[in-house]
């Protein structure tokens, strides 16, 4: 049996991209919480939160308009500009 898997991008083909390596620490980064806008999704992120700034960690929160499209150049600018690293909340 064969399996196909889709690709929700509608890409042809997907572009290899090589991982970034992780910090070895967060001590001295500014973690950007980006909300997709998916119910529930800022619970997770309001916990996530709770739990970086008690490790002292700088904390910066961003909201896309809508989950059903990418976010928005401007904001996408703001959050490479300010941050660096960026967790992306996803859930339902």
């Amino acid at each position: 049996m064969t399996k196909i898997l889709l690709d929700p991008t509608g890409e042809r083909s997907a572009p290899h991209r090589e991982r970034l390596p992780r910090p070895a620490t967060l001590h001295g980064q500014v973690v950007g919480l980006l909300d997709i806008s998916k119910p529930r999704g800022d619970v997770f992120l309001d916990r996530l939160e709770q739990l970086l700034v008690d490790a002292g960690v700088h904390v910066r929160r961003y909201r896309k308009p809508t989950f059903t499209k990418p976010a928005p150049v401007d904001l996408r600018h703001e959050i490479a500009t300010q941050c660096t690293l960026v967790i992306e909340a996803l859930a339902d």
